[in-house]
């Protein structure tokens, strides 16, 4: 996907605020589940974050944009399922990185539940 920093996204510094990075790893990782996984699954289960972890090696200002891939880096434990994301600038340098760690939870009764082998099979490679 590719993000572009609109002037609300700017802080104090000049360029993308910390909270929109996080914001953006979420927009992504929705899409990929979204794009992904079958209606049943999106219809049964929800995820949500229990842990960000991010790395800054750069930034953009207004109007510049980023292009951000995310993929799974290895299989789940349990209800939770690591996700990672890098955002490249214009010249192809990844600037920030991400690894989240999300948990699956069962949409009916609202709970933590393991994440079930066909949820994870097109996620992992």
């Amino acid at each position: 996907m590719t993000f572009t920093a609109a002037p609300e996204h700017i802080d104090e510094l000049g360029h993308v605020n910390n909270a929109v990075w996080i914001t953006w790893v979420q927009d992504i990782a929705v899409a990929h589940w979204n794009a992904v996984a079958p209606q049943a699954q999106q219809d049964a289960y929800f995820w949500v974050v229990v842990r960000h972890e991010i790395d800054y090696r750069g930034n953009i200002g207004p109007g510049e944009s980023v292009e951000a891939e995310t993929f799974i880096p290895g299989t789940p434990s349990g209800a939770r399922f690591d996700r990672c994301v890098e955002f490249r600038n214009r010249d192809g340098k990844v600037i920030v990185s991400a690894k989240t760690t999300w948990a699956l939870l069962d949409r009916a009764s609202g709970r933590l539940c393991r994440v079930p082998t066909d949820v994870a099979a097109p996620f992992v490679g």
